[in-house]
């Protein structure tokens, strides 16, 4: 009777976390986006180098190193072009 008790309990606790981590989306309608030509300019102003800039969540994502050569993954408000998160490749 305790291991399903304890089963449920842990799914429970994994579904909260997952809830608390979830990504970052954006919901800007289109019309309100700049153009892909202003992220590759805000990344180069920067000192990234981009590989590949496309369309995740709602938000635009920029794939390419930074000014040290590192590996980077970074999310941008299409409105804003406010950086919204960075991953770094290890």
């Amino acid at each position: 009777m305790r291991a399903p008790l304890t089963i449920v309990i842990v799914m429970a606790t994994l579904v909260a976390t997952g809830v608390a981590r979830a990504e970052v989306d954006c919901t800007v309608p289109m019309a309100d986006w700049q153009p892909r030509a202003a992220v590759q300019e805000m990344a180069e102003a920067q000192g990234w180098t981009v590989r590949r800039i496309k369309i995740d969540d709602g938000c635009y994502e920029i794939k390419g190193r930074d000014s040290t050569g590192r590996g980077i993954e970074v999310k941008v408000d299409p409105s804003t072009l406010k950086v919204l998160e960075v991953e770094y490749e290890d």
